[in-house]
């Protein structure tokens, strides 16, 4: 069974527990400057060139490009789903090649309210990292702030390369079963007609998994991408916050990752993303469930 609690990454137990603003950043604040190394995280599942397109058209100045299938995933086999995690110590490689070590300041941003760029605060807060902040509003916040686009490809600073060990807070298939059987609340992030089996664009299979509660990811954010403030994110999430432990999956572990952000803002650390998500589940149909 593969079932890791995180209750705070070793960063944040050294620095003490997140805050709103240790999380965040304001676009006026990114407009004015950082020195945090920033990853431009745009991303399009439906053209899966689009993001690094739009990147190179025009970006935060200074801001590298992760992609999410070659940077924030690893290869696809039988089990795993669409966007299985990466090995962790490919990932904390390409971190080095980006300056990023487990201490560095890092700012993350999207143009999906928060879609990509919390997929990839998760990974980094799952090995240990010091958690990204990401951008509230993302790029067009950005822009509309005053801040200028950049087309120039950063000239990275690479740094050793640190130990890592496995990724934190997250379940597998056998964990799931576990986990489950032992009282966790599961939730579906999904759109409601992708969670009630209305529509299924992407896995072969329409539906969600048994007993799970539907609370869609687009919930943590207002339609122009701006985070909600900490009403707005107990109204999201509504009495799961009574649960002791929640078990967050979406279509492939991605957008998941953005209502992990959202209990993390609430102050919980001990949730927990079922990696593989709908896409792994609906790849043991068929086995002994």
């Amino acid at each position: 069974m593969n079932f890791d609690a995180l209750a705070y990454s070793p960063w944040e137990r050294a620095k003490g527990e997140e805050h709103v603003d240790a999380m965040l950043i304001s676009a006026a604040e990114l407009a004015a400057g950082t020195d945090a190394v920033v990853v431009d995280c745009r991303f399009s599942l439906a053209d899966t060139g689009a993001g690094r397109a739009a990147w190179e058209a025009g970006h935060v100045p200074g801001a590298h490009y992760a992609h999410l299938n070659d940077d924030l995933s690893g290869p696809v086999g039988r089990h795993g789903g669409r966007h299985p995690l990466p090995d962790p110590a490919v990932f904390a490689a390409w971190l080095a090649s980006l300056g990023i070590g487990p201490d560095t300041p890092v700012v993350a941003y999207d143009d999906s309210r928060l879609a990509f760029a919390a997929r990839l605060w998760w990974l980094m807060r799952s090995l240990g990292y010091r958690p990204p902040r990401l951008l509230d509003g993302g790029y067009a916040a950005f822009l509309a702030a005053g801040g200028q686009a950049g087309t120039r490809a950063p000239r990275a600073q690479p740094c050793p390369v640190p130990p890592v060990g496995a990724f934190t807070g997250r379940c597998d298939f056998e964990g799931l079963r576990g986990a489950l059987a032992a009282g966790a609340v599961l939730v579906d992030a999904r759109e409601a007609p992708r969670y009630a089996g209305l529509d299924e664009p992407i896995d072969p299979v329409a539906g969600h998994i048994p007993g799970a509660l539907n609370r869609p990811w687009q919930g943590v954010t207002d339609t122009a991408g701006g985070v909600r403030d900490a009403a707005g994110q107990r109204d999201h999430w509504g009495d799961l916050l009574e649960a002791p432990r929640l078990i967050v999956y979406c279509g492939s572990g991605v957008t998941a990752c953005a209502n992990l952000f959202s209990l993390a803002l609430l102050g919980r650390g001990g949730d927990t993303l079922y990696a593989g998500s709908w896409s792994d589940w609906c790849s043991h149909l068929g086995e002994a469930l």
